[in-house]
C-alpha cells in the first residue's frame, strides 16, 4: 500500500463499523454518480467518471478488508464485508444504468429485473479472489430493455476486472434447468436477493422448494456425496497431503459447504444455526462447525491476499508466509510453519468428524444409501451369525454401542469397540464413533494402565483383518492419541519438507497398513522383496510395534530416533513385552533410518560398508525385521517412492549382510544370486511380448551369444539393475556391437516415477560423469536419479533420470530428445559445457521455501581403500556438476558416487582417492576439501536470493539420483 493511499484508507475506516461503512458508501456513491452524470458533457465521459468512482470504492474497500484481516481480524468478517461491498457496487452500477443509460419511462411488468447472488457469492461470503456468480432473474422472457441493462452491468463489472459468472433466466427456466442439472440446483440453493423485484425472488425460492427440494431429497444427497468423492480424489484423497487445497481438498471449505447444502435440502433450514434446533448438531458440534468455518475462511482470505490471486493450494513456498500472517511462532521443537500446518490438519480432521455426524443422521432419515465401503466390507468379510452380546450391537452391518452409557460405565469398552470391529471385520457405526469422541476424557492414566485394555489394543495391532482401517478410526476420533499420548503429539504434524507426502501420524498408519498388506500378499509391487523373509520372522509383535512407533518422536528438539527409543522402552512393558522384546523394539526405532541410508548412500561393493552395517545389526533376526520395516517405511512415504532401484539396493544390502552375520553362510550366496538374475533375464527374453513374438527369436539370440553378453557385466550390475532395464540395455548394446566409437543416448519416459530417462552408452573416460551432469545442467534438466555401471569391455552404461518439465508426454519427449542431442555433442567435445552453463546462469529456478544447512563430512573409517566425502545441503539444478567440478580441481579420483535426494535435501556421497591412489589423511587437505565444497552452497545461496518461483519437486520425492555399480571413475 503506497503512502498516498494510507490517509484515504484511514479516513474510509474511521467512518464506523463495517455495516455502517457500507451504508455510507451506498449513499456517497449515489450522490457522486449523480454529480458525475450531470457534470459530464457526453455519455462516454459520464460512464468513465462513474467507472472510476466505483473502482476507487472497490480498491478502498478491498484495502480496508485486507488491513482489518492482517490486523488480526476474522476470516468470515473479511469475506462478508467483501460480499457486502460487492452488493453495494452492483447496486450502484444498476442504479447508474437504469437512471442514466437505459431509462424505462413507463416500465411494464415484463420489464422487471431482479439481481440474485448465487453459488458462493450467494452465501454472503466472498474471498478476495473469488468469482462473482449472478443470476439476472426475469418474470417471463428477455426484453430488449432487460437485455441492454444486463449487458451494461456486465461490461462495467468486466471493466473493473472482476471475474463474473452469470445467467439470465426466468423463474420457469431456472426450475427446468435445475431439474436437469445438479450444479444449477446447488447454485440456486444458495440464492440471495440483492436488488430489484423481491416478489419475483420469493416466487423463485418458493417454487424451487415446492417443485424440486421436496421431491428428490435422496437423489440430491447421493449426487452431492458422489460429487464430493470425485472432488477429493482429484484434489488428493487424504486430508493429510502436505500441500492441501483449502477449498477443494478433503477437510476443506467445500466439504463444509457440501454438508450445509445437504442439511439445507434435508432439514429445510436457511441458516446453519438452525441445525441445532433441527437435531442434526448438538450445541458443541455446531460450535465446532463455526470454528472450522471461521478458520478455513481466515486461511483462504489470507492466501488470496498473500498471492494476489484466487490461489487455493497451500503450496510449500507460501506456507512460511501464511504462518507469519496468521501469527504462529516457533515452539516446542516445531517451526512456525509446522505449527500452522498442524493446526490446519487438525481442523481438516474436525471437518471429517462433522461429515460422519451428518452422514449418520442422513441414514437415520433414510436420505442417504449405506456407504459403498460398508457394503464392500459386508460382502468380502466374514459376518457374525448373530447379534453381538454385551455392550455392542450390529446396526445395519456396523458395530455400535447398545446403550448410551456403555463407554462411560466401562472405559475399557472404548478400546473393546475398535477391537470388536476388527474382529468381525465390520465398519464402525458413526454413532459409535460419535460416542467415542464424547468420552475421550475416560481414556486416562487408569485406562492406559489397564491390562485388558492393553491386551485388546495389542491384539488389534497384530490382527490380520482391518488393522489399518480400525487404527485410522481410532486416530480420527482421538482415542489413539489419548491411549498412547506420545502418538497424540504427532497427530496432524507436518514435516516442512518435500520428501514426506503425509503428516507423521498418517505416515505411521500407512506403514502399518503396508505391513498388513505384505503379510496378506496384497501388495504385489513389493511382495517379491519380503516373501521369503517375512514368514521367517519369529516375533511379529516386535516388528509391528516398532513400525507403529518408528517416527513417534518427530517434532522434538532432540533427534527423533533417540527420543523414539525412549518412548518405546516406556510403552513396551505396559503392553506386556518382555525385557528382550522391549530392547529390540527400542533398537528398531533408534535404527529405523540406518538401512535406507546405507543402501542409498554407501558403496555396497566395499567390504567395510557391510562390516560396519553388520556390526550395528548384530543378528539375522534383527536384520530381517529392519529390512521389512525399511520397506514399509519407504513405501508409506508416498506413491512410487519405493521404486525398483531402491528395492534392488535394499535387497543387495540384506543379502551381503546376511553372509557376514551368518558366518560366511547365507540362504542364497552372491554367486547364486547373480546366476538367478541372469536366468531371470533369459526367461524374460524368451517370454512372448504383447505382439506374440519374443526378443529371443526376433534378435536371434543363441545360448552362446547370451553367455558372451552376460560376461560383459560385473556382478554388481546383475544384482542392482531390474530386469526391464537389463533387456533395454541388451537391445542397445547389441545395436552398437560393431561400432568403433560407440555413442548412444536413448530417451524414454518413466511413467511410474514421472521422469524422463536418458540411457547413455559411451567409451568410459575420466570426465564422463562430470560431462553428463554438466550437459544436463546446461539444458536445465534436474537429475533426480542415475544408475552408473561399466562393462568389462570398457563401456559406460549410465541411466540418467531427470525431472519432467511438461505435462504432455509428446512435449516431454521432444525436450528429452533435445537434451540427448546436446549430450551427444558434449560427449563428442563439440560444445564447451562451462560456457553453456554460464549462458544459462541466472535462469535457474531455485527452491526458495526451504532452508537446509550445508554440511561436509570426511571419513576414512567407512572404506578400506577410499576416503568417503559426504556432502548435504539444499538441492538445485547443476549441483552434481558443481560438486564433481570441485572434486576435479582438487585432483581427486571419484571411485564411486552415490547421490540421494530427500525432497529438497541432497545427500551426495563420493568415495575418493588422491592421484597416488591413497586416502586423504592430512587434516589440512581435508579442511581445503571441506571449505571448497561448502562454498558451492554459499554461491548457490546468492543465486537463490535472485531467483523466484515455487520449489521444483522431484517426481519421486526422495529418490536416489546416482549409483555405483562397481565403476571406478577417474578424476572429473
Amino acid at each position: 500500500m503506497d503512502e498516498q493511499t494510507r490517509p484515504q484508507l484511514r479516513a474510509f475506516a474511521s467512518r464506523g463499523s463495517e455495516p455502517e461503512i457500507l451504508s455510507i458508501l451506498r449513499e456517497e456513491l449515489a450522490e457522486r454518480i449523480a454529480a458525475a452524470c450531470e457534470g459530464s458533457a457526453t455519455p462516454e465521459a459520464a460512464r468513465a467518471a462513474v467507472l472510476e468512482l466505483i473502482r476507487l470504492a472497490l480498491d478502498q474497500g478491498s484495502a480496508l478488508a485486507r488491513a482489518q484481516l492482517e490486523a488480526g481480524g476474522r476470516g468470515l468478517a473479511c469475506a462478508r464485508f467483501l460480499s457486502g461491498l460487492e452488493d453495494e457496487l452492483i447496486r450502484a452500477i444498476h442504479g447508474y444504468v437504469v437512471r442514466y443509460v437505459y431509462v424505462a419511462e413507463k416500465p411494464t411488468l415484463s420489464e422487471r429485473l431482479t439481481i440474485v447472488a448465487v453459488g458462493g457469492y450467494g452465501r454472503g461470503a466472498l474471498a478476495p479472489g473469488s468469482d462473482i456468480d449472478l443470476l439476472f432473474l426475469l418474470p417471463y422472457k428477455q426484453t430488449p430493455w432487460g437485455e441492454s441493462v444486463v449487458e451494461a452491468i456486465l461490461y462495467m463489472l468486466w471493466d473493473l476486472r472482476q471475474k463474473v459468472g452469470h445467467s439470465t433466466r426466468s423463474v420457469s427456466e431456472c426450475l427446468r434447468q435445475a431439474k436437469a442439472d445438479m450444479t444449477i440446483r446447488t447454485t440456486l440453493l444458495e440464492a440471495r436477493f440483492i436488488l430489484g423485484s423481491e416478489e419475483l425472488f420469493v416466487d423463485l425460492v418458493e417454487s424451487f422448494d415446492r417443485e424440486i427440494v421436496r421431491v428428490d431429497v435422496r437423489e440430491f444427497v447421493t449426487a452431492k456425496l458422489d460429487e464430493r468423492n470425485v472432488r477429493v480424489q482429484r484434489a488428493g484423497a487424504s486430508r493429510y497431503l502436505v500441500e492441501p487445497n483449502v477449498k477443494e481438498g478433503k477437510g476443506g471449505l467445500r466439504d463444509l459447504h457440501t454438508l450445509f447444502w445437504i442439511a439445507k435440502y434435508v432439514y429445510r433450514v436457511r441458516e446453519a444455526r438452525e441445525l441445532v434446533a433441527a437435531g442434526l448438531f448438538t450445541s458443541a458440534e455446531y460450535s465446532l462447525f463455526e470454528r472450522c468455518d471461521e478458520y478455513l475462511w481466515r486461511v483462504r482470505c489470507h492466501l488470496h491476499f498473500a498471492t494476489g490471486r484466487a490461489e487455493e493450494r497451500l503450496s510449500f513456498d507460501i506456507q512460511p508466509t501464511m504462518a507469519v500472517r496468521l501469527g504462529y511462532h516457533d515452539r516446542g521443537g516445531l517451526s512456525r510453519v509446522e505449527r500452522f500446518m498442524k493446526h490446519y490438519f487438525l481442523v481438516a480432521k474436525d471437518v471429517g468428524d462433522l461429515t460422519a455426524i451428518v452422514c449418520a443422521a442422513l441414514e437415520e432419515r433414510q436420505a442417504k444409501p449405506r456407504a459403498i465401503f460398508d457394503r464392500l466390507i459386508g460382502r468380502l468379510k466374514t459376518r457374525p451369525k448373530k447379534q453381538l452380546s454385551g455392550d455392542f450391537v450390529i446396526d445395519h452391518d456396523r458395530v455400535s454401542v447398545r446403550h448410551e452409557d456403555a463407554l462411560a460405565r466401562d472405559p475399557v469398552n472404548i478400546i473393546r469397540l475398535f477391537w470388536t470391529a476388527d474382529r468381525f471385520s465390520l465398519p464402525l457405526h458413526p454413532d459409535a464413533l460419535r460416542a467415542v469422541t464424547r468420552n475421550l476424557r475416560r481414556i486416562d492414566s487408569e485406562l492406559r494402565a489397564n491390562p485388558e485394555a492393553n491386551r485388546l489394543f495389542l491384539e488389534l495391532l497384530l490382527s490380520r483383518n482391518m488393522t489399518e482401517t480400525v487404527l485410522r478410526r481410532m486416530n480420527e476420533t482421538g482415542a489413539l492419541g489419548r491411549f498412547i499420548p506420545d502418538f497424540g503429539r504427532i497427530v496432524a504434524m507436518m514435516q516442512f519438507n518435500m520428501y514426506h507426502h503425509y503428516t507423521v501420524d498418517e505416515h505411521l498408519l500407512r506403514a502399518v497398513g503396508a505391513l498388513v498388506d505384505l503379510e496378506a500378499g496384497t501388495r504385489p509391487e513389493h511382495q517379491h522383496l519380503v516373501m521369503d523373509i517375512l514368514p521367517t520372522i519369529v516375533n511379529r509383535k516386535v516388528l509391528y510395534l516398532g513400525l507403529l512407533l518408528h517416527d513417534i518422536a518427530k517434532g522434538r528438539k532432540e533427534d527423533h530416533s533417540a527420543a523414539g527409543k525412549k518412548v518405546a522402552l516406556s510403552l513396551c512393558p505396559r503392553l506386556g513385552f518382555t525385557p528382550g522384546e522391549t530392547e529390540t523394539v527400542g533398537w528398531l526405532v533408534e535404527q529405523h533410518l540406518l538401512m535406507s541410508s546405507v543402501a542409498q548412500s554407501r558403496d555396497l561393493t566395499d567390504p567395510r560398508t557391510i562390516e560396519n552395517f553388520a556390526a550395528v545389526v548384530q543378528t539375522i533376526e534383527r536384520l530381517k525385521m529392519l529390512f521389512v520395516l525399511t520397506v514399509c517405511d519407504i513405501s508409506a512415504v508416498g506413491p512410487g517412492v519405493l521404486d525398483a532401484w531402491k528395492s534392488q539396493l535394499l535387497r543387495a544390502l540384506y543379502w551381503e549382510t546376511e553372509v557376514v552375520l551368518g558366518g560366511g553362510h547365507s540362504a542364497v550366496d552372491r554367486k547364486s544370486r547373480v546366476v538367478a538374475a541372469r536366468d531371470q533375464m533369459l526367461a524374460a527374453l524368451k517370454a512372448p511380448r504383447d505382439g506374440g513374438d519374443c526378443l529371443w527369436n526376433e534378435q536371434n539370440w543363441t545360448e552362446e551369444e547370451f553367455e558372451s553378453y552376460a560376461r560383459r557385466h560385473y556382478p554388481a550390475y546383475w544384482l542392482k539393475m531390474d530386469v526391464q532395464h537389463k533387456i533395454r540395455h541388451a537391445e542397445l548394446l547389441r545395436s552398437i556391437a560393431q561400432s568403433h566409437a560407440p555413442l548412444v543416448v536413448a530417451v524414454d519416459l518413466d511413467q511410474h516415477r514421472g521422469a524422463v530417462e536418458l540411457t547413455v552408452i559411451a567409451q568410459d573416460h575420466r570426465r564422463l560423469l562430470s560431462t553428463i551432469a554438466g550437459a544436463c545442467a546446461a539444458c536445465g534438466a534436474n537429475i533426480v536419479d542415475a544408475h552408473i555401471f561399466t562393462t568389462a569391455d570398457g563401456l559406460a552404461l549410465d541411466t540418467i533420470l531427470c525431472s519432467r518439465a511438461f505435462t504432455l508426454d509428446d512435449d516431454e519427449l521432444r525436450r528429452g530428445n533435445r537434451i540427448a542431442e546436446f549430450l551427444k555433442k558434449a560427449l563428442r567435445g563439440d560444445v564447451v559445457i562451462s560456457e553453456a552453463i554460464k549462458a544459462r546462469s541466472g535462469k535457474l529456478s531455485q527452491p526458495t521455501a526451504f532452508s537446509v544447512a550445508p554440511e561436509v563430512v570426511i571419513d576414512n573409517s567407512l572404506s578400506h581403500d577410499c576416503t568417503v566425502v559426504e556432502v548435504s545441503g539444499l538441492d538445485r539444478e547443476g549441483l552434481l556438476f558443481e560438486l564433481t567440478s570441485v572434486i576435479s580441481r582438487l585432483n581427486l579420483n571419484i571411485v564411486s558416487a552415490h547421490i540421494t535426494t530427500f525432497g529438497e535435501r541432497a545427500v551426495d556421497v563420493m568415495y575418493v582417492k588422491d592421484l597416488t591412489g591413497e586416502k586423504i589423511l592430512l587434516p589440512s587437505r581435508q579442511a581445503a576439501i571441506r571449505k571448497q565444497l561448502l562454498e558451492i552452497f554459499s554461491n548457490g545461496g546468492e543465486k537463490e536470493k535472485k531467483a523466484s518461483g515455487r520449489p521444483q519437486k522431484s517426481p519421486e520425492a526422495g529418490g536416489s539420483r546416482a549409483g555405483d555399480g562397481g565403476k571406478e571413475l577417474p578424476p572429473t
